[in-house]
């Protein structure tokens, strides 16, 4: 855990249990240490209320000062505004990674340095050596993805005091302090919302919006309700006329015919086009945005042993990163599952002793 010189330290406590240890981590480290609890929805269903109280419980157990910060209306506008635009445009958002840049990493980091703080702690499984944001010791939990929108000069600034931690071991530390939240399970789902059901949601904020289901050539094989209710890679969900499909392909009529999965999505007509899942296997993306964290956007694209993550729990797949005439596109070594418009890729460069996370952007 590499903490800056000063000692006055905030930190987000969300009231589950990873960031209950890390304060715990702050204060027998010596650190003035102070806690916030961010509060950003609080519609029916949300588990906010519950999260409150306990980041209460925790402050109050460790005798650290204690508030909360409400910022509910910036949330709701720019996080799940964002959230709802994007699945209304045919694209797969990434909730959790902007609401890192916009909340966490963005209002509360901008609060707590006007405040007079000289650092912000989180308990997400991240580290850093002060200049680069680096993967954790627990591969596992690693969360550098939803973080890559971390600016370079705030690296100085932000605390992971798991960085040497796996989650077993901070489990035993929270039960061998006897806090409060020690067997709270985690948290699931969308950031400061919980797991709710996003089709669900998503119906009840955008409604239905029928529209044909067509194979690769534009055959029409059934109807869906909606493409933001759909996301490539995606193999169920959806129904389509089986035996035109047999029919459109003789060749598969007399065996068992393959799973379909979602392969792109037409907006612009509506159309959610299906097909068996080597038409949904991709080598290469566009990239917008493109955001570098601790090294030069130069030193990124000349990296040729560059990983690269296109979800959370994804694996590092190795590649490269063009750019050509201002426009930048990603070309990987081999070819993967589910490569979705909106979703964010985010690079890796290996080093003897560390992986460091370089940035990222948005696949188009």
């Amino acid at each position: 855990m590499l903490v800056p010189d000063s000692k006055k330290i905030v930190l987000g406590l969300s009231g589950g249990v990873d960031s209950a240890v890390s304060a715990l981590l702050l204060r027998d480290a010596g650190y003035d240490v102070h806690t916030a609890y961010i509060e950003c929805w609080n519609e029916p269903g949300c588990r906010a209320e519950g999260d409150r109280k306990d980041a209460l419980k925790v402050a109050l157990q460790l005798n650290l000062p204690f508030q909360v910060l409400d910022f509910k209306k910036e949330y709701k506008e720019k996080v799940m505004g964002y959230f709802l635009s994007e699945y209304q445009a045919g694209r797969t958002p990434n909730p959790d990674v902007m609401c890192n840049k916009i909340i966490k990493f963005g209002l509360f980091y901008e609060w707590a340095i006007k405040n007079g703080y000289e650092a912000v702690a989180t308990g997400h499984y991240a580290g850093t050596n002060g200049k680069q944001l680096l993967i954790p010791k627990d591969k596992h939990k690693d969360q550098t993805y939803f973080l890559y929108e971390i600016k370079s000069e705030q690296l100085p600034h932000i605390v992971f005091p798991l960085q040497e931690l796996n989650k077993d071991e901070v489990r035993e530390i929270a039960i061998k302090n006897q806090l409060s939240v020690a067997n709270k399970k985690d948290s699931v789902g969308i950031c400061f919302v919980g797991d709710i059901n996003v089709p669900k949601f998503l119906k009840d904020n955008l409604g239905e919006k029928p529209g044909e289901i067509v194979d690769e050539a534009g055959n029409i094989l059934g109807k869906h309700h909606g493409l933001w209710f759909h996301t490539i890679g995606q193999r169920h969900g959806f129904t389509y006329d089986k035996k035109k499909y047999a029919k459109l392909n003789p060749e598969l009529s007399k065996g068992e015919l393959p799973a379909l999965y979602v392969i792109d999505k037409k907006p612009k007509i509506n159309q959610l086009v299906v097909g068996p899942h080597l038409q949904v296997l991709k080598n290469s993306f566009a990239l917008e945005k493109l955001h570098v964290l601790g090294i030069s956007e130069d030193e990124l694209l000349a990296n040729k042993k560059l990983t690269i993550r296109i979800r959370h729990t994804g694996e590092r797949i190795s590649g490269v990163i063009e750019k050509k005439d201002g426009h930048f596109r990603v070309k990987l070594t081999k070819k993967t599952h589910g490569i979705a418009s909106g979703q964010s890729a985010v690079f890796y460069l290996d080093t003897q002793n560390q992986i460091i996370c370089g940035g990222g952007g948005i696949i188009l």
